[in-house]
């Protein structure tokens, strides 16, 4: 649900972007990553450039040339130095690029809400959508800023890396990496693995955060009924699953990251018995083998580092697959572009109407003609779709093709957005936002703060008789309400919700018993 302080897009339907890569988001900051990219090379660049010149330190000291000794000395502290700039502003620059794609990606989401029905919410519930949009948008996030860094930055530092070393010495270059091939087999044999306890993860998490969300939507009734030990006990199961598939991932990585580092040590260990050798034959000078060391070093922190990005690269490919599963979904109820905005003094025709709930029938062939400034009380049993019937009208709900016209004209193929507007809906269950009086009523109107505004939403208090209500609260029409109007009456929320239905003056108006808890007298005003 959208704040009041935002508004719904145009519900029209683009296929275009159904099944995207995640890669196609990076396509509008292709000049941020390049730059990014190349301040990366310049910092690797630096990198390298340290061990050539210790190479030529220890070699003076060697050969007994100490004065060369406080040039190479600065000059290494000044390359550090410029190497810490670049270093900072290339993360920066590709950091950012995960922020804005996580940006893009949660508009997308949210704007892709707003077009989703029923059906959708039915199957989905709202703390499995909150955990998409929050935790595995997150994912997703490190998946481009913290992958894109880290593997670019590996690829710098093991291709100029391995040049140097094979530049120094290429007989000791292939003794010392002869162990790195056995961690693309190690990596390979957790991949799978790694994926789908990251998405189990991903899931019991987005479980736990629909329970929270469902608990303290109805802590009222826990309390008044007692059940506060089932509830904790209820919760208790869900904390316990989601524990259980986050230790799974810790225990992988527990054991992947010493294998790792394992691995890439025994390489080190070997360039330094073997180098050590090579020196004492005269094969390497003392400084040549110093900065051999130092670039087998430099291999070191990314191939530990890889046991990180391999968990992310598999947590945020599957958080990526969960938002997916939002981003794909097909609206039931949709616009064509271009479709025409009702006008008209608000006639309204049902013609054999029938409607199911899957195989459950709730309406069958209904038909009734409501002329412009006349009106229709709908009576029936609890349950017998006078809710949906009215949710119908306004395609709150996916209303079959030419069983309801408004004004001569097919609900379904005109806009939906301005259908909405045209034709007004108080419900009987209102919802308030958590803000003030005014921007719930407000809410309405796409500028709320526009001149002339508060004079309609005060007018369309009057109408709905909560004027004189509003007057006796504290800070009058700027009180907040509280969550889902915790702070006012059953009454005063359904003729605030009233309000609203009525502040754009709707042709069309459909009350779906929206005064139930209003006392007899004020509902006769």
């Amino acid at each position: 649900m959208s704040s009041p302080d935002s508004q719904a897009p145009p519900e029209t339907v683009e296929e275009e972007g159904k099944g995207t890569s995640l890669w196609a988001y990076l396509r509008p900051y292709r000049g941020q990553v390049t730059v990014g990219i190349a301040l990366l090379l310049v910092t690797n660049a630096l990198d390298k450039s340290i061990p050539w010149l210790l190479r030529g330190a220890v070699d003076a000291i060697a050969e007994d040339r100490p004065g060369e000794v406080p040039r190479l000395a600065l000059t290494v502290v000044a390359i550090a130095a410029v190497m810490w700039a670049v270093r900072s502003w290339s993360r920066v620059k590709i950091f950012n690029v995960g922020r804005d794609v996580e940006y893009d990606l949660r508009n997308e989401l949210v704007d892709r809400i707003h077009l989703l029905g029923a059906a959708f919410f039915s199957r989905m519930a709202t703390g499995q959508i909150m955990s998409r949009a929050t935790n595995d948008l997150g994912q997703v996030r490190l998946l481009i800023g913290f992958g894109l860094l880290n593997v670019t930055n590996a690829l710098f530092a093991y291709v100029g890396a391995l040049a140097l070393m094979i530049t120094i010495s290429p007989k000791l270059t292939l003794f010392a990496i002869l162990p790195y091939p056995v961690l693309v087999v190690v990596m390979r044999l957790f991949n799978k693995s790694f994926f789908n306890y990251s998405r189990d993860a991903q899931q019991a998490l987005a479980r736990l955060a629909d329970r929270t969300q469902e608990h303290l939507m109805g802590i009222r009734v826990v309390r008044s009924l007692g059940l506060e030990r089932f509830e904790e006990e209820r919760f208790e199961e869900v904390n316990q699953e989601a524990l259980r598939a986050n230790m799974k991932l810790v225990v992988i990585r527990g054991v992947m990251w010493p294998l790792l580092t394992g691995i890439s040590s025994v390489g080190t260990l070997i360039g330094i018995g073997v180098g050590g050798s090579m020196v004492i034959d005269g094969e390497l000078t003392i400084g040549e083998f110093a900065a051999f060391n130092a670039y087998l070093g430099q291999l070191l922190w990314p191939t530990m580092a890889a046991g990180f990005l391999f968990a992310i690269v598999q947590r945020g490919k599957a958080s990526y697959r969960r938002v997916r599963e939002i981003l794909d979904a097909e609206p039931e109820i949709c616009s064509e572009p271009g479709a025409p905005i009702p006008s008209g003094p608000g006639a309204l025709s049902v013609r054999g109407l029938s409607f199911s709930y899957d195989d459950r029938s709730v309406l069958d062939d209904v038909s009734f003609e409501v002329p412009a400034g006349g009106s229709l009380a709908i009576l029936g049993p609890t349950g017998s779709g006078k809710s949906t019937l009215a949710a119908l009208l306004p395609r709150l709900l996916p209303t079959p093709k030419g069983a309801v016209l408004v004004d001569g004209q097919d609900v379904t193929e005109v806009d939906v957005r301005g259908l909405r507007k045209h034709v007004g809906y108080a419900q009987q269950d209102p919802f308030l936002f958590s803000t003030t009086v005014t921007r719930n009523i407000g809410f309405a109107l796409e500028e709320p703060d526009a001149p002339g505004a508060m004079e309609r939403i005060l007018h369309a208090t009057e109408e709905a008789v909560v004027a004189d209500d509003i007057a006796a609260l504290p800070d009058k029409e700027k009180t907040l309400v509280g969550e889902r109007g915790v702070q006012l009456s059953g009454g005063q929320k359904q003729r605030i919700a009233l309000a609203r239905a009525l502040l754009n003056e709707p042709t069309t108006l459909i009350l779906d018993d929206p005064l139930s808890a209003v006392d007899a007298r004020t509902e006769s005003l």
